[in-house]
């Protein structure tokens, strides 16, 4: 991307003047021609128009989705056939990887450094998934009596929600297991970030997937999530995104007893203890939460740091935070880039004014870089002395924004820890590996990492408990989630079954 005299960067070039939803194999516009514009969030100046689907868009997404599925080779394909055409999904994202990483880069903020990474992220997940169900076995259960043996059947069309902080690799990561599984797919990508999502019809289609096995629907979630989420004809449902949205899904679910995966918000705990090494925490601290400008969802926000070295690891923390580099996405230098959509950043910025407001005390950041006089742009903010009772401790945020608070002992920390409603991740930085075990299994979330920052096993359960998730994904569970097992059984001699009836 190149500077413009109209703001940090040019047009991406080849972009269509309007994003269409592609159905049963076609672009097609909404009905009535409807749509909404998208802006580039380092200047918050549209760049292009999206179809706008509503109930009438999803129903013929869905319609294909279930033609496809109950009228076409894909459910039929074997596992060898469907790995397959993943793995030259995979091939075709790497051969756009540049590309990716500069419109996901460009519609969501994310600085290129940390973009560049999304396209092999995705590549991988489709890989992987298709090494899965190759490795996969169904279980046989045997006895005197009967042989029992386990069929694993796609449940239908899979209905994908999914958010914009990383829009892209967040698609692969519910699409590969979807369509591994045999689904077949209807998406609806977040509104504010559509140019990634764009892509998939092109890889896709040169894949060799049949038309019909994935649609994309374009819109706002309150119509075109809500039509997905409440139509008869989608079985299941994952979504990833904040609570209050994944708590209606749940209500609207429940009318047809969807099944439903959702990895939802978080106010995770990093919990550093005096002996740990403190110039590795401080690393990952800093890296956990103003990464990916602070939208991250495993986001280390609440650093919850031991008495007898609280006063230095703030200091040191605010001056690191002080240094970050804010600025243009396109710039290799950037660290930390403009929030995904003004809302949004006025979102954040009322919480800096909260914490203010509750007595936090504000150590770093807090206000628009004065350099920056454009765009949605926040300096990395710390927040001290912040107590368990204060909204900016209990509440989501979303940005770069991170609150610490002492503790005094380690039921201290545990009890600090999970004085939230949520439990996503959570990170524990301790040199005594005893206490470590003892503290990760007494914090009361789906995901913990011990002196380590976010770092994934493709393998392993991806989830929270309390208000941050339902249901687990990850390796088989994926595929667990995309499918049914039945069990057959077969009488191997007499069943001597009692005969009623008979005198």
């Amino acid at each position: 991307m190149s500077p413009s005299p109209d703001g940090p960067w040019s047009l991406p070039p080849d972009l269509p003047a309007v994003i269409c939803h592609y159905i049963d194999g076609h672009y097609v516009k909404s009905e009535g021609g409807a749509t909404f514009p998208v802006a580039n969030p380092a200047t918050n100046k549209p760049y292009a128009e999206v179809a706008a689907g509503s109930g009438s868009e999803i129903d013929a997404a869905v319609a294909a989705a279930d033609r496809a599925f109950r009228g076409g080779t894909w459910p039929e394909l074997s596992v060898r056939q469907r790995a397959a055409l993943l793995h030259r999904v995979a091939d075709g994202i790497e051969l756009r990887a540049e590309r990716i990483a500069a419109l996901e880069s460009f519609d969501t903020g994310m600085p290129i450094t940390q973009a560049v990474g999304q396209a092999a992220r995705a590549a991988e997940n489709f890989r992987f998934f298709g090494d899965v169900i190759v490795s996969m076995s169904e279980d046989a259960y045997r006895s005197r009596a009967q042989l029992g043996y386990v069929v694993r059947k796609p449940k239908g069309v899979a209905g994908l929600i999914t958010p914009w902080n990383t829009p892209f690799m967040l698609e692969s990561w519910k699409l590969a297991p979807a369509l591994a599984s045999g689904c077949t797919v209807v998406l609806k990508p977040a509104e504010w970030t559509p140019l990634s999502a764009h892509l998939l019809p092109e890889i896709l289609h040169e894949a060799g997937a049949p038309a019909g096995v994935f649609n994309l629907v374009h819109g706002i979630g309150e119509l075109a999530g809500a039509a997905l989420v409440g139509h008869g004809g989608v079985p299941l449902v994952s979504f990833t995104g904040e609570t209050t949205t994944g708590k209606a899904i749940m209500r609207s679910a429940a009318d047809h007893l969807k099944a439903l995966s959702m990895e939802l918000g978080g106010k995770s705990p990093c919990v550093i203890f005096a002996d740990a090494d403190l110039e590795a925490a401080l690393d990952s601290a800093l890296f956990g939460v103003f990464s990916l400008n602070g939208e991250r969802c495993t986001a280390g926000s609440r650093i919850l740091v031991e008495r007898v070295i609280y006063s230095e690891f703030v200091d040191r923390l605010a001056e690191r935070a002080r240094r970050i580099v804010v600025g243009d996405p396109a710039d290799p230098m950037t660290q930390l880039g403009p929030l995904v959509h003004p809302d949004h950043y006025e979102r954040v910025l009322s919480y800096v004014r909260i914490g203010q407001a509750e007595g936090a005390r504000l150590v770093a950041g807090g206000s628009r870089p004065p350099h920056l006089p454009d765009g949605n742009y926040l300096a990395a903010t710390v927040f001290a002395d912040v107590t368990a009772d204060m909204r900016v401790f209990q509440e989501e945020i979303f940005g770069p924004v991170v609150c610490v608070t002492p503790f005094d002992s380690e039921h201290d920390a545990i009890e600090l820890a999970n004085r939230t409603r949520y439990g996503l991740a959570a990170y524990i930085w301790t040199t005594n590996l005893q206490r470590g075990h003892r503290v990760a299994d007494a914090i009361e979330s789906g995901m913990l990492w011990i002196n380590s920052y976010n770092v994934r096993d493709l393998r392993t359960p991806f989830g929270g408990v309390k208000e941050s998730g339902l249901g687990r994904e990850g390796g088989q569970l994926s595929i667990d989630f995309y499918s049914e097992s039945r069990i057959v059984h077969v009488a191997l001699g007499d069943t001597n079954v009692p005969r009623f009836g008979i005198e």
